[in-house]
């Protein structure tokens, strides 16, 4: 089906014609439309054309008025205050245009794909190998997911790149205390799942580190076996790719426990790019972009500087001859440009990492691998916090484990299911705990902007109240209540009843569902599509109290009213699943 256009774009189509008609001389003017408490919709643009025009703006505004064209769209339009223009719709219009949104048989509800979408490479939920994932790699997952979900609805060709930690010196590390203390890796990987095969790894992880850091003998046989990993050493090789396998089965269990889907073709961690390493070096310091300063391969830059106030290079390759993260990054920057040939970047990184991306985002560019046709954003993400307003820490200061934090989260939403469940089995109560335990925690994340801190409470994210997931996933189920207790009522459009002023409201609303969708993709920023379906949910929360749906006054306005149910339950649970979370039918 094709794409529906949207009531604020008919209007301003409208006002913009008008405008043109009334000062020809201006040529295409913006009317500067948004919503308004004061009438449906209010024009700002005649302020600032006046002025250019040196005109009188609320006789431009009246000359305005009498060019536009009422009818079935435009009810009315009066001046106010020096020049702003208020406009109401027609009833008839707001249903007609729901209408059609509805009569949309392919879940769309009328939002257009992008006229000219393009390929975009995201870089998100990037966990270490044979490390626990923890509460700082939830943001980086959850962001990741509702970024990719959003530009693909839109009709971006989206490449998905989970860049894990799996080289360098902790694997030295870590083989070589195996291989000096092969009794204490005392499980098969057949034996235990993959949370407790993880749970192995990291410990044995901590007690390498642990040598690591006191014995300089041990330190120096561990560098040694980086070589012979890099090398490819056969025996080395055997055990890192262990690792690897074991810790993927871990990362997959807890991306299914996050109702997210990650794919093993996706996963290109730094080993990934370990052929490139030599290359990239090698142009860049032949291109100058790169020099040599104490034996390393740096970058200098005048005008980024460190906290201190001082220059940072950016070090590509170290005087040992040992390559960096920079090494690692400016190499799939190079295997995204140039072989996936990508327009657009993106990382979603935690913020403090936001000076590496910068100098490697400029070293790229001085290469001439980004351009004007290939950007590079960073989608810096701030930290989940405590109740207190610190980092999050357990009670002993250590950092929760992710799986800990889900599953508590999915205890207390199931206790919440528990007390409001009337006619559900224990299997559906568990079943609609865990989804409204990981909606809880992803939406509380997600209707934060990315680049500011939040508390994480569970407490409040599991509530009935508020601007939680709960309430919009309650929302949702309430409606489908009402439709299946409708009997043989259906949901119709009747575009000739009069509105009531809380229908009007829920209706322009949902007509604004596909210009958020846009806003949301193009800007990387789930919150405010967050932000949008909760006003979705309030707006109907206000319509069920003041409109009696099931016991409205004639059948037109029943089958009317369940028509207004049902657009705004179907933009609830496609609005949410973009977010990557599940509506129940009953709660």
């Amino acid at each position: 089906m094709a794409s529906v256009t949207s009531l604020s774009d008919s209007v301003h189509q409208r006002l913009a014609a008008a405008l043109s008609a009334a000062l020809p001389q201006a040529g295409s003017a913006d009317p500067l439309l948004r919503r308004s408490d004061r009438a449906d919709f209010q024009a700002n643009g005649i302020l600032a054309l006046a002025k250019k025009e040196k005109a009188n703006p609320r006789e431009l505004a009246t000359q305005v008025v009498s060019q536009v064209e009422s009818g079935e769209l435009i009810k009315d339009v009066e001046v106010s205050g020096p020049g702003f223009l208020n406009i109401t719709l027609t009833d008839r219009a707001i249903t007609q245009n729901l209408a059609a949104r509805y009569a949309d048989d392919t879940g769309r509800l009328g939002v257009p794909l992008a006229q000219q979408p393009g390929t975009t490479v995201i870089d998100y939920a990037q966990p270490n190998v044979a490390k626990e994932m923890h509460v700082g790699h939830l943001r980086s997952a959850v962001i990741g997911d509702a970024v990719v979900q959003l530009l693909e609805f839109t009709g971006e060709h989206v490449v998905r790149r989970h860049h894990i930690g799996d080289w360098g010196t902790q694997f030295g590390m870590l083989i070589q205390y195996l291989e000096e203390h092969p009794h204490e890796l005392d499980h098969k990987a057949d034996e235990v799942s993959g949370e407790e095969a993880m749970s192995n790894l990291d410990r044995l992880y901590k007690a390498a580190r642990k040598v690591f850091d006191a014995d300089e003998e041990f330190k120096t046989r561990a560098r040694r076996r980086v070589v012979d990993l890099q090398a490819g050493d056969p025996q080395t090789l055997a055990m890192w790719q262990k690792f690897v396998d074991e810790s993927k089965i871990y990362f997959f269990s807890v991306f299914e426990k996050l109702d997210m889907e990650i794919r093993d073709a996706d996963i290109v961690g730094e080993s990934g790019y370990n052929d490139m390493l030599a290359e990239t070096c090698r142009l860049l310091e032949e291109s100058g972009v790169a020099v040599r300063s104490e034996g390393a391969l740096c970058v200098f830059f005048d005008d980024i500087k460190g906290p201190d106030g001082n220059p940072v290079p950016l070090i590509v390759q170290k005087s040992d001859g040992g390559y960096g993260y920079a090494a690692t990054d400016l190499s799939a920057i190079r295997d995204r440009v140039f072989t996936i040939k990508a327009n657009t970047l993106l990382y979603v990184v935690d913020a403090r990492q936001s000076l590496h991306f910068k100098m490697v985002f400029e070293t790229a560019r001085r290469a001439g691998w980004l351009n004007d046709d290939v950007e590079a954003v960073q989608l810096a993400f701030g930290t989940v916090l405590g109740k207190d307003g610190k980092p999050f820490k357990t009670r002993e200061g250590e950092t929760v484990r992710l799986v800990d934090l889900l599953d508590e989260a999915i205890d207390r939403a199931s206790a919440v299911v528990r007390e409001k469940a009337q006619d559900l089995s224990e299997a559906e109560i568990a079943e609609r705990g865990t989804q409204v335990g990981i909606g809880a925690v992803k939406y509380a994340d997600l209707s934060t902007s990315a680049n500011r801190d939040y508390k994480f409470d569970l407490e409040q994210m599991v509530s009935l109240n508020g601007d939680t997931s709960v309430y919009l996933q309650y929302a949702y189920a309430r409606i489908q209540s009402i439709l299946r207790k409708a009997g043989a009522s259906r949901p119709a459009a009747h575009p000739g009843l009069e509105l009531h002023e809380a229908e009007r409201a829920l209706g322009l609303h949902a007509d604004s569902f596909a210009a958020t969708v846009a806003e949301a993709a193009s800007e990387y920023a789930p919150h405010k599509l967050a932000a949008y379906l909760f006003q979705l949910a309030s707006l109907y929360t206000t319509f069920y109290d003041k409109c009696p749906v099931l016991k409205a006054e004639t059948q037109e306005q029943i089958e009317n009213r369940l028509f207004l149910c049902d657009v705004t339950a179907r933009t609830l649970h496609r609005g949410m699943e973009l977010l990557g979370i599940r509506t129940p039918e009953r709660l």
